[in-house]
């Protein structure tokens, strides 16, 4: 399979969905290798325009980014400011992991810095699995009292 084929994958109602915002080929590799294990269907994202478009068209049950995505560094990345500033209605149903050379895996307080989820070391992806399945059901776990109390008012939750 190949990045062509990710970049339109169709989805039908109740698939696991991602969005890989990892323009380095082996990373890239890597995560759609992990994410197809675990039945994800997969977009990859070109460019930031690209993206962009698919983040307003989907709601990702995950988006990965690459902090250094199309040359830029954490402060000037489009996608992570694009993906913080999604209207937490839809946010909290997106799982963001932020993936680079100096995100330290698993570090909460890095997460909570740049607003994302998880945080995870590009050296780190190939255990990708278990960080993100790990990650996944804190994330649940998180929103879980908040969920049954918006079921219980009739709300849609995903």
């Amino acid at each position: 399979m190949n990045s062509s084929d990710l970049s339109y994958d169709f989805f039908e109602p109740g698939d696991l969905t991602a969005l890989i915002c990892i323009d380095d080929p082996k990373l890239q590799e890597l995560v759609v290798e992990e994410l197809s294990v675990l039945n994800y269907k997969l977009h990859i994202g070109l460019f930031a325009e690209d993206i962009s478009l698919k983040l307003r068209t989907h709601t990702y049950n995950v988006v990965l980014i690459y902090e250094n995505f199309g040359g830029n560094t954490l402060k000037s990345n489009p996608i992570l400011s694009e993906c913080i500033q999604i209207p937490s209605m839809e946010r909290r149903k997106q799982f963001l992991l932020l993936v680079g050379p100096s995100m330290i895996t698993n570090d909460n307080m890095q997460a909570f810095k740049f607003s994302v989820d998880m945080v995870c070391n590009e050296t780190d992806l190939q255990n990708l699995m278990p960080i993100l399945n790990r990650g996944l059901v804190k994330h649940e776990e998180a929103y879980q009292a908040f969920n049954e109390c918006m079921r219980m008012i009739g709300a849609s939750v995903r």
